[in-house]
């Protein structure tokens, strides 16, 4: 079932049948021209809406089916806002005000009243703007033709929002441990992130991961390592015939049994915790960055809040150029040169973001207490990326997002067994890292060389969630004040 957003249109009955024709076919043209240039949804015309009764039962059905992640509202003329007090006040689907008009240029020589009673966008969008802000309906508000690529751009990153916040509100998350004793930001209030956001944490006995990893049967493991052959450079020794094998062969069997469990729960996002690995013989590693490439959310660690926001923005990025992973700040390059941030995590690295073919390799952990684990090992290709984190604050949640552009190492790390990226923090380390810090922002992250600060803002925004962004125009006294400007307005707003 393909995503959908419903384009309604505004009107009223004032105008008779005959304009209310030409709104019809004038509307129906702009959302075709949409549905043209947005890959990631249909854009799905319906009837033109005239009186409060249909608008509320538009809405009503918005939010019934399934396959509508969204609606998009343009006033073509003008209607009563009013009208849509009722509609608005039983949307819970995602909005879109699309300001905008039939015409882009102005046929200045033949203007007449007709084509402006046709032609009042300028003014029926404002009506419905004040209803929108008088009952404080969260929409994002798109202004210009949908000729401008910058208008179709900004429609598409709410369209990609709109597909985290659906995949979210009906996610499922397997905890396989809990958190890591004593780590503080990885915990968070599930009841709340389940009514908020709305995804579904709930744990499952290592045991059980354990009996279906060793249920694997031989035949599905030789396909699996066959696939692992074809798909990276494998080192000799865990080749068929290698004297390691057999240790791929494990990888191989941890991955057929988390694919089968998390099937039979009806989960897209985990977590793992090393601490707690039972009588798994190593700790996942090839497996989980396997799963992560094929969308599925993960958190170290019993982190299931980066868990959670990492499938979120997988469904959001899906399609486009880059990749989305999860990620942890290991260590700092503070000169000579540019100050840089060296990212990784024990094993659990996306090969999304891979700059080249990922090598699979095995070498000692160190940490865990298991037999060593094999992994894939990579550079993150360079390029402009987001590093996103999410904090449980007691009375709400946060995301912080800072803006970064992932760099090739300054040497090579041959002693480096891990899949890693490096990036400089807009607007510089050290302000970064300051900013971060007095944000109470986690220390696992979502990195994302696919997504832009817009999608999630646009998905903040969806979630009522805080969203303080580090970029280029960040300074630490400024951003001590926003955090303290965002203090009083959620404790005024409740929260949310």
């Amino acid at each position: 079932m393909s995503a959908q957003v419903w384009f309604l249109t505004g009107s009223q009955g004032l105008y008779g049948e005959e304009t209310l024709k030409q709104v019809a076919d004038q509307s129906r043209e702009l959302a075709e021209a949409l549905d043209r240039q947005l890959p990631t949804v249909d854009v799905v015309w319906r009837p033109v809406l005239t009186d409060s009764a249909g608008i509320e039962k538009a809405m009503l059905e918005a939010n019934s089916d399934p396959s509508c992640v969204g609606v998009i509202a343009w006033m073509h003329t003008f209607s009563p806002a009013r009208m849509w007090i009722h509609g608005l006040d039983a949307l819970r689907a995602p909005l879109l005000h699309l300001h905008t008009q039939a015409n882009e240029a102005l046929p200045w020589s033949t203007i007449d009243m007709d084509f402006m009673n046709l032609n009042q966008a300028a003014h029926g969008d404002r009506e419905f703007g004040y209803i929108g802000a008088r009952l404080g309906v969260v929409r994002k508000v798109v202004a210009g033709h949908v000729n401008d690529p910058i208008v179709v751009a900004r429609v598409e990153s709410w369209t990609r929002a709109a597909l985290g916040w659906a995949e979210v509100r009906s996610l499922r998350l397997a905890r396989f441990g809990d958190t890591m004793r004593d780590v503080a930001v990885t915990e968070g209030d599930r009841t709340e992130a389940q009514w908020r956001w709305g995804v579904t944490v709930n744990a499952y006995a290592v045991s059980d991961l354990a009996d279906a990893v060793h249920a694997s049967l031989d035949s599905e493991v030789d396909r699996l390592v066959g696939e692992y052959e074809d798909a990276y450079d494998v080192v000799p020794e865990l080749r068929r015939g290698g004297e390691r094998h057999e240790s791929l062969r494990y990888g191989a069997r941890i991955e057929l049994g988390l694919r089968a469990l998390l099937d039979a729960a009806g989960a897209k996002a985990f977590t793992t915790n090393f601490e707690d690995l039972g009588p798994l013989r190593q700790l996942p590693g090839l497996a989980v960055q396997r799963l992560m490439a094929d969308g599925y959310g993960f958190g170290g660690e019993g982190d299931w809040k980066t868990s959670t926001l990492l499938r979120t923005l997988k469904v959001a990025g899906a399609g486009l150029p880059g990749g989305t992973s999860f990620m942890e700040d290991y260590t700092y390059h503070l000169g000579p040169g540019p100050q840089r941030i060296l990212g990784a995590h024990m094993l659990e690295v996306c090969p999304s973001i891979a700059a080249d073919r990922p090598r699979l390799e095995i070498h000692p952990l160190g940490i865990g207490a298991r037999e060593d684990p094999v992994r894939l090992v990579f550079d993150t290709a360079p390029g402009p990326a987001v590093v996103v984190g999410m904090s449980d604050m007691g009375s709400r949640f946060r995301l912080v997002l800072n803006e970064v552009d992932v760099v090739e190492p300054d040497e090579p790390l041959p002693n480096l067994p891990v899949a890693r990226a490096v990036w400089e923090p807009r607007p510089n380390l050290r302000t970064s890292t300051e900013a971060w810090i007095l944000a109470g922002a986690p220390h696992h992250t979502v990195l994302s060389t696919a997504l832009t600060t817009d999608e999630v803002h646009d998905l903040a925004e969806l979630a009522r969630t805080e969203l303080l962004v580090i970029d280029d125009d960040t300074t630490t006294r400024r951003f001590t004040q926003e955090l303290r400007w965002n203090q009083v307005y959620h404790h005024l707003a409740g929260s949310y």
